[in-house]
């Protein structure tokens, strides 16, 4: 069965994800032409963004390159029941669930005991968490958000705001993924328990800054980080806030980088609809505003190090991440949707070396000796 897909608006050339063995397809409007070269898609008929959608529909015999493929072909191979909901949380998109679940890693690898691996079991309750609570405030975001989703040609086509999804489906839907993350959380010691469902108003609050301030991105880089709070918390029964706070710290710098980099795809949308990111706030001066805040990454991970007594490969992984940044942001065009797409996407790699580092470090460290009860 053809699955309709929200392509292009009319009036920019825009990245295509998708590439078909078919040389055109046409709109259902008159005098219409879409034309996919596998590269970029534009619409030959200059229009207002309001005037109408494009649709096109995976026709039959269509081949596909799409990022993050297998996942991708898990949701699209899913019952048509099921795939907008998965689509709601994101499931066709997993780097949000890594930029959520790698703070994580960081704090549990630092918390393991000198000489051993982090807690396998706590990785797979933390990652299966960061599922869950990602999609749960994709959800909370898309149902803020759907009247200016619908004005924006990269979000008009997400579950609600394209009608798959009423806004009561989406908070029912809401409720069944906070009550398995939930779950998830009763795993943990009571102190983690608390501090866990304090996080909770940050999730339901974000989306609202975007409308106030311009600096929405710092209140995104507070709630994605928590669980460099909560990792340690999980391994030691409370936070050892020497470590922690830097930790959290370093990952609110890193979400105020990778995030802004992803708010310039949006931002001559945003100034249209009248939203507000760092994109904007920064504007040319971006480079150098992303060049602060990677030293302020750098210098309250070194910290973190120093004060969870890291051995040299943590400050190799450290040195990795600096270049990393400095290609990353040296690069950067701003005004190219896929270059900011390709160098967002680019801080998985970043996450997962340093969190190699981490747990090679701690590797290195000699197991601390236990005294022989007699």
């Amino acid at each position: 069965m053809a699955t309709l897909r929200l392509v292009a608006q009319c009036r920019w050339m825009i990245p295509v994800r998708t590439s078909f063995t078919h040389p055109t397809l046409t709109h259902r409007i008159e005098g219409a032409q879409l034309t996919i070269t596998g590269v970029q898609a534009a619409c030959q008929k200059d229009c207002d963004f309001q005037a109408h959608f494009v649709r096109t529909r995976f026709l039959p015999g269509t081949e596909q390159t799409v990022r993050g493929k297998g996942l991708f072909t898990f949701v699209n191979s899913a019952p048509s029941s099921m795939q907008p909901y998965l689509r709601l949380m994101r499931l066709d998109k997993p780097i949000g669930t890594w930029l959520l679940f790698l703070p994580c890693t960081w704090s549990i690898g630092l918390a393991a005991d000198p000489g051993c691996l982090p807690d396998l079991s706590l990785l797979a309750l933390f990652g299966t968490g960061s599922l869950l609570m990602r999609g749960a405030g994709c959800t909370i975001n898309d149902m803020w958000d759907k009247d200016f989703d619908k004005k924006v040609f990269r979000t008009a086509s997400r579950p609600i705001a394209s009608g798959e999804i009423s806004r009561f489906q989406a908070l029912v839907f809401l409720g069944g993924q906070l009550s398995l993350a939930l779950c998830v959380l009763l795993c943990l010691n009571y102190y983690s328990i608390f501090l866990g469902a304090a996080s909770l108003a940050l999730v339901v609050t974000y989306p609202v800054m975007k409308r106030i301030t311009y600096w929405p991105q710092l209140m995104l880089g507070l709630t994605f980080n928590w669980g460099a709070l909560l990792g340690w918390s999980a391994v030691m029964g409370s936070c050892d806030w020497s470590v922690c706070l830097p930790l959290y710290f370093s990952g609110v710098m890193w979400t105020l980088i990778y995030d802004t980099i992803y708010a310039h795809q949006d931002k001559e949308d945003d100034v249209r609809i009248g939203v507000k990111s760092t994109a904007l706030r920064f504007g040319d001066q971006t480079k150098l505003w992303l060049s602060g805040f990677s030293v302020a990454m750098m210098a309250g991970l070194t910290l973190a190090g120093l004060n969870a007594e890291q051995t040299l490969p943590y400050y190799a992984g450290l040195s990795a991440v600096g270049l990393h940044l400095t290609h990353q942001i040296s690069t950067l065009d701003i005004n190219k949707s896929e270059d900011c797409w390709k160098k967002f996407a680019s801080n998985r790699n970043l996450g997962l070396t340093l969190f190699f580092g981490i747990v090679i470090s701690n590797l290195m460290k000699k197991k601390e000796g236990k005294p022989i009860e007699n």
